[in-house]
């Protein structure tokens, strides 16, 4: 099957754990928690009080006391996207997921092949987590994917799995803002689209190769966007949000 730009998502939409109505450009903004320590992530989250509601926690905080920071977080209201990028055999993803519901974060990751989303989905029916398929990582770019054995460009395979994680019912998408708007038209308004290598005007790109300012970002349909480096890196952690954040809103 060709995958392009047009709508593939005429079909009726399994169901699925809805994304949450999102009310303002502060619910958007999820700042990645990209630090080596406890400490710094903790000091962090001080800093942006007020400011951020919404965190990621990938594997470098994880694998540094992260997931009783993401409980401790979730406890208190905070919102977290756990980011996993959970694979392997249906039922070890599955058991996975459902102790992950039990932490009470709000979004997770795992990467979107058809059986390792179909067991989630079942794991997590009838709670709040909303799942994300993992498509492309933004730092890989053509020659990445053909190095790793990949058959499809970058822009390609987002839509194909695109596709299987709206059929798979899944919460959403994770992809680069450069191809959310193809994305956005397979799956419509109802999942969300998140999108990582979030880069200001004028910011260094670090290992990102696919990025995407946050006002583009926003015209091209994405729901959520993670940023990392450009906040939690800064001098005035506030500062570089709330510049974000206008960004955003300009858009």
């Amino acid at each position: 099957m060709q995958y392009t730009d047009r709508n593939l998502a005429h079909a009726v939409r399994p169901d699925r754990s809805v994304m949450h109505p999102v009310e303002t450009m502060r619910d958007r903004l999820i700042v990645g928690l990209d630090v080596p320590t406890l400490k710094e992530a903790e000091k962090a989250v001080r800093e942006l009080e007020g400011t951020v509601s919404f965190y990621k926690i990938g594997y470098q905080l994880a694998f540094a006391g992260g997931l009783d920071f993401a409980r401790e977080l979730a406890r208190g209201g905070t919102k977290v996207f756990l980011d996993m990028k959970l694979l392997d055999i249906d039922n070890t993803v599955a058991k996975g997921v459902e102790n992950i519901v039990r932490m009470g974060v709000s979004m997770l990751t795992l990467h979107a092949y058809p059986k390792a989303m179909k067991a989630a989905v079942e794991a997590a029916k009838g709670s709040e987590l909303c799942l994300l398929a993992v498509t492309v990582l933004t730092s890989m770019d053509e020659q990445d994917m053909i190095d790793a054995g990949y058959e499809y460009d970058p822009h390609t395979l987002v839509l194909r799995r695109a596709e299987q994680a709206l059929h798979a019912g899944m919460g959403g998408i994770v992809c680069s803002a450069e191809e959310a708007e193809a994305a956005r038209r397979i799956v419509g308004p109802d999942m969300a689209v998140v999108t990582p290598g979030i880069r200001p005007s004028g910011s260094d790109h670090g290992d990102q190769k696919r990025v995407v300012t946050p006002a583009q970002a926003i015209r091209n349909g994405s729901s959520h966007l993670v940023v990392g480096r450009p906040i939690v890196a800064a001098a005035d952690r506030p500062a570089a949000a709330e510049a974000i954040l206008t960004e955003m809103q300009s858009a």
